[in-house]
């Protein structure tokens, strides 16, 4: 096993543990689940989940054949590399949420379970038609594209993604796609590549809300540059819908929540989707609060009554959670109300 400043760095294909360094088939180091392990864990805040959020075991035809096309298209996925708990209703439906430029970020967010490292570059050149290709496959009518953040890439990777969309748009004309985007260090000429791409939907999380973004996010990303990003991509092409998400649970007030839904429709903000935050590993932040399914919907109630064409939210929501179903008027199907009984969970 080699050594890195004292860190241990395991080769691929043993498995790294979680917080490990490891060593990846493209010859960089990066840090399994995004942060390196604690010498002593932080073990406050909540940790027995509530019954609504239980979700099935990933199994199912569909799951099958869509973990088939990731593996042999050397496709990464936000459903695997995040731990999503959607990972099995979605699949088996036949749909992903496709990463680009691999499954290692160059940022360090502490709510986030994705690898952290230096890819120094790196970037396969024939990932645009390989997931064109998946896509069709997979006969989609609607894709997410997300990324990790490439702080190492000149334009953070912006051209890159928007080949991506172009191949899909090529091959599939009648796809509509969504793309979950970095932002691209706030460079606004970065974003115009991929709004320019062809794309039906620009998304840009802001995570949680202002007083919290430090730190829940990596020093270089931030609330207002959030902002911006999503603003500039609405005035550059206002017919593109803009759309965002927040984490719930992370010890933001009601009156935070508000004035951020505010915040983003002052910039035109179209879609938001609210979520339960759940802590990936004993490396990330702690767990506040479990947020029931009756403040769930009385969260979107607040939303739409400000404007937003939807806000789709529940416990289990993601980013992409339904996402061709968000502009369906009805919270992308998802019914709180059948959970409530549940919502006298004791913690």
């Amino acid at each position: 096993m080699a050594d890195l400043k004292g860190i241990p760095v395991v080769a691929e294909p043993e498995r790294a543990r979680s917080g490990e360094k490891y060593l990846t088939p493209q010859g960089f180091t990066a840090i399994r689940d995004g942060l390196k392990a604690r010498e002593t864990p932080e073990r406050t805040g909540l940790t027995a989940k509530p019954p609504w959020l239980r979700a099935k075991a990933p199994s199912g035809e569909g799951f099958g054949v869509v973990k088939s096309i990731v593996r042999e298209h050397r496709l990464a996925t936000v459903c695997q590399e995040a731990k999503c708990p959607n990972i099995g209703e979605c699949w088996n439906a036949g749909t992903a949420t496709i990463m680009l430029m691999g499954a290692v970020c160059t940022r360090a967010c502490r709510f986030c379970a994705v690898d952290t490292g230096n890819p120094r570059g790196w970037l396969d050149a024939e990932e645009p038609q390989n997931v064109a290709r998946s896509v069709e496959l997979m006969r989609l009518k609607y894709v997410v594209l997300t990324s990790v953040n490439r702080d190492d890439l000149p334009d953070g990777g912006a051209k890159h993604y928007a080949d991506c969309i172009r191949a899909i748009k090529q091959n599939t004309p009648d796809i509509a796609v969504e793309a979950l985007t970095p932002d691209f260090q706030g460079v606004l000429a970065d974003v115009e590549q991929v709004v320019d791409s062809g794309l039906e939907v620009f998304a840009q999380n802001v995570e949680t809300v202002r007083r919290l973004t430090h730190p829940v996010r990596d020093p270089r990303a931030g609330y207002e540059q959030t902002l911006r990003v999503l603003e500039h991509a609405k005035h550059h092409k206002p017919k593109v819908l803009t759309k965002t998400s927040l984490m719930l649970g992370l010890g933001e007030t009601d009156a935070e929540i508000l004035a951020t839904f505010d915040d983003l429709r002052a910039i035109k903000v179209d879609i938001v989707t609210l979520g339960q935050y759940l802590r990936p590993t004993v490396n990330h932040l702690p767990v506040q609060r479990f947020v029931t399914p009756a403040e769930f919907d009385h969260y979107r109630e607040e939303a739409l009554a400000r404007g937003f064409l939807e806000c789709v939210a529940g416990p289990l929501v993601r980013s992409s959670y339904r996402a061709e179903q968000a502009l369906n008027r009805n919270n992308a199907g998802i019914d709180n109300s059948a959970t409530r009984s549940l919502s006298d969970y004791s913690t």
